[in-house]
Formats: structure tokens, C-alpha cells, sequence
């Protein structure tokens, strides 16, 4: 007998077949340690199997794949069929794994799974482990130098000629805790300020985002609009002829638009008003999106007047 199995992360569907391409039995099992021993111990129930086809021996495949390597079955790695095959013969899960079977039978699948229980797998684990490591440094390189372009002329010219090394060890230097912790509280009072005061849909990472929108100056902001422009929620004119629509604004700001987006979608979960409107624009032939893009709109309203509001000086 041969075995075929169609892999995905929680579930393996396996099928077997007789060495004439007949189909003898298709299930399905969890993908854990006591599904791997119920899936053998179900096949070889058909018939002694010495075979395997695999579908992603490198991925949801490898674990199984290494306990059907103990019982000695030879493993073999199977590609996904082409769209050609696919298209006359259909796709299902149990289609896959018979059609992994007969990827062993024919010899089309001829490239063995690897074991992946020996010290290569231990370097490959090393390799994964460096490649993060210079990725997060890398990343963190230009964090800073992308901070420092926009830091005091004297200081970038002081630091223009560093290497990255002697660069990191002189920013370090001038780390003052006790201003940046003043600062941060500062920073956490305001956006615990916002939050309170919208109460509904926006937390403090939320507040935070759209603070960073909003800028040390916020009256550089003529108008609420200029603010929803700024955060890409504005609307934006798309009509033609007789067909009059607009769309939603793809420029601005799209960590503020995130923010507002996740104000808006938790508001539509939680808030009895906002779903009301959501119900009575629904009813009156309104797309999802537009409503969406309706509420976005008017949760940048409230942002802006409420950190208008929070700033000192006169009050408009």
C-alpha cells in the first residue's frame, strides 16, 4: 500500500492506495503526536505500507513526517499539483492526499523528506536565530539614523562620520532617564486624558498614535477637516457623468488611520449608537465602506476637538 497526505496546521487528511492506483481509504486526523500514531496505525490497517507522499515535508508536514521516518516508511516530498491538473480534476483535501499517493506510484515524487532530527537541524535552528538577530539590528540602525535626520544640525554633524558601532555607544551617553521618564509621563497624561474623554473605542495606544498625528503644535491645524485630511479620512471626490460618489482617502497619515479604524470597529462592537447608525445607513442603500468611512470621519471630529481642547491657552 501507499499513503498520500494532504497536510494544513491542525488537521492531516490521508488517504491509501493499492500499488494498481486503487483507493482504498480516506480520513482524516488531528495534527498531534496521537494523530500521527492513530493515521498508521488507520492505513496499515489496508495493507503493509512502505511508502509515503507528504504535501509540505518542510512546513505542516515535517513532524509527521519525522515520526513516519521511524517506522521505517520512506517519505517522499510532494509538490502541489499544477493548475492544469487541478482545474480537470478538481480540489478537495482528500483529492490532494490520493493525489499525493500517486505521486509516489507514478515516480514523479522522487526527492526523499529530510530527517530534520540531527545536528543540521540544530544549526538550522542557529541560522534562524542569527538571521532575526542581524535583521533587529539592522532594523534598529536605521531607526536611529532615521531618527537623527530630523535631530539639531549640530548634533548630526557631530555624529555624521561614526561608525555604527561608536554610534550606538554615543547615543547611549546621552540618555537621560530621568527627562525621558518626564516626558513619558507627560505623554501617557495626555493620551489617558484623550481616552477618558472619548471614553468609547480608543485606548492609550490608540491616543498615543494619533497624538504623534497631531504634533507638540497642534494649532498648525486650521480646522478639523485639516485634520482628517492629515489622517486620510476626508473624502475625496470620484464622479463622473451622472454617477456621483466619493471614495476613501488612500493619502494622509495611515498610523492615525489605523487608529481611527480600530476606534470605528470597536465602537460598531460595543457602542448601541454607532450601531444604530450603522443600521439606519444600511437601510438607506449604503455600502459598508462609506459607512465606515462616515465614522472615521467622525471620530477624527471628536479627536481634534477634545486635543484642541486639552491644549493650554485659549479655547475654541
Amino acid at each position: 500500500m501507499v499513503l498520500g497526505v494532504d497536510t494544513h496546521r491542525d488537521v492531516h487528511v490521508a488517504a491509501v492506495l493499492s500499488v494498481m492506483g486503487t483507493v482504498l481509504a480516506t480520513d482524516q486526523f488531528p495534527a498531534t503526536a496521537a494523530g500521527y500514531r492513530d493515521l498508521l496505525k488507520w492505513a496499515r490497517k489496508s495493507g503493509a505500507v512502505r511508502r509515503a507522499g507528504v504535501e509540505g515535508t518542510g512546513s505542516y508536514g515535517a513532524s509527521l513526517s519525522r515520526y513516519l521516518l521511524t517506522q521505517d516508511i520512506d517519505v517522499f516530498d510532494v509538490n502541489r499539483m499544477d493548475r492544469a491538473d487541478r482545474r480537470r480534476r478538481g480540489k478537495s483535501d482528500p483529492l490532494d492526499a490520493q493525489n499525493a499517493a500517486r505521486a509516489v506510484l507514478s515516480g514523479r515524487a522522487r526527492a526523499r523528506a529530510k530527517s530534520g532530527d540531527g545536528p543540521v537541524q540544530i544549526a538550522r535552528m542557529f541560522k534562524l536565530t542569527k538571521a532575526s538577530a542581524v535583521k533587529a539590528r539592522t532594523q534598529a540602525i536605521n531607526q536611529l539614523k532615521a531618527v537623527l535626520i530630523t535631530a539639531d544640525p549640530a548634533l548630526r554633524e557631530e555624529l555624521a562620520g561614526l561608525g555604527n558601532v561608536e554610534l550606538f555607544r554615543t547615543c547611549a551617553r546621552f540618555t537621560d532617564v530621568s527627562s525621558l521618564e518626564e516626558v513619558g509621563e507627560e505623554s501617557v497624561l495626555q493620551a489617558t486624558r484623550i481616552t477618558l474623554g472619548l471614553l468609547v473605542g480608543i485606548g492609550p495606544d490608540t491616543a498615543v498614535a494619533l497624538l504623534i498625528t497631531v504634533g507638540d503644535n497642534p494649532e498648525r491645524l486650521d480646522s478639523e477637516a485639516s485634520f482628517a485630511a492629515l489622517c486620510g479620512v476626508s473624502p475625496v471626490e470620484r464622479s463622473s457623468g451622472r454617477r456621483q460618489y466619493r471614495r476613501l482617502n488612500r493619502g494622509g497619515d495611515r498610523q492615525a488611520n489605523a487608529a481611527l479604524h480600530r476606534i470605528v470597529f470597536t465602537r460598531l462592537r460595543v457602542d448601541p449608537r454607532t450601531q444604530d447608525y450603522y443600521e439606519r445607513r444600511i437601510k438607506e442603500g449604503k455600502a459598508r465602506r462609506e459607512i465606515v468611512r462616515c465614522l472615521k470621519r467622525y471620530a477624527a471630529r471628536e479627536v481634534f476637538h477634545l486635543v484642541r481642547w486639552l491644549q493650554p491657552g485659549p479655547r475654541s
